[in-house]
């Protein structure tokens, strides 16, 4: 459902990179992309991003089902961008939107999420001599990356009980169970932890 989408294996050139180098990779373009103000440079990145798609084998429709429900947050900043500062201002901001979006679904279609997790302990790894446990960093990760698909089955169920009550139009009988539906699943996680004692 997102850019945390489902790992698809496969033996391309980009599966077989290191989790680490994706994702040094990954925040490299990132931070290059703070410095794109014109719609060209924007549009190459997304031209980088498509790039990698097709050397990983990735369908279009898999990756357009990746990206599906975050189009109405990136036509929402476009057209903010457009009233505020005009169109290639918008365009701009629209296709380095794009481009991260798609380096990073790019990343988690052909990485699995455990070798992710074990890349960003590795990253973290020297901050332990202040006092940062890369373990448990990763076990944070690893238990927010598990909580995703869990809320959106929440979701889910909670919408169509909303639906069959006749209920669509009205936000907080959505909102409402879902919040307390999400801390109660998070008060289950935390007692088993404490039942393993993880207790922090």
């Amino acid at each position: 459902m997102s850019v945390l989408g489902i790992y698809r294996p496969g033996d391309s050139v980009v599966h077989r990179l290191p989790a680490g180098v994706k994702l040094l990779a990954l925040a490299g373009i990132g931070a290059v992309s703070a410095f794109v103000h014109a719609p060209a440079p924007a549009i190459a990145l997304v031209g980088v991003a498509v790039l990698g798609f097709v050397a990983a084998a990735i369908p279009a429709a898999a990756a357009a089902r990746q990206l599906r429900p975050l189009l109405p947050v990136v036509v929402l900043v476009g057209a903010v961008q457009w009233f505020n500062r005009g169109g290639p201002a918008a365009a701009t901001t629209v296709g380095v939107l794009a481009a991260l979006l798609l380096l990073a679904t790019l990343v988690s279609l052909t990485t699995p999420t455990a070798e992710i997790v074990q890349a960003l302990m590795a990253l973290v790894a020297p901050l332990r001599r202040f006092g940062i446990d890369p373990e448990r960093v990763g076990l944070l990760l690893a238990l927010g990356i598990r909580a995703v698909p869990q809320i959106v089955d929440l979701a889910r169920t909670i919408r169509d009980a909303q639906r069959a009550r006749g209920l669509t139009a009205d936000p907080r009988a959505f909102a409402v169970p879902l919040i307390v539906r999400s801390l109660r699943q998070a008060d289950l996680t935390g007692e088993a932890l404490r039942a393993r004692g993880i207790d922090d």
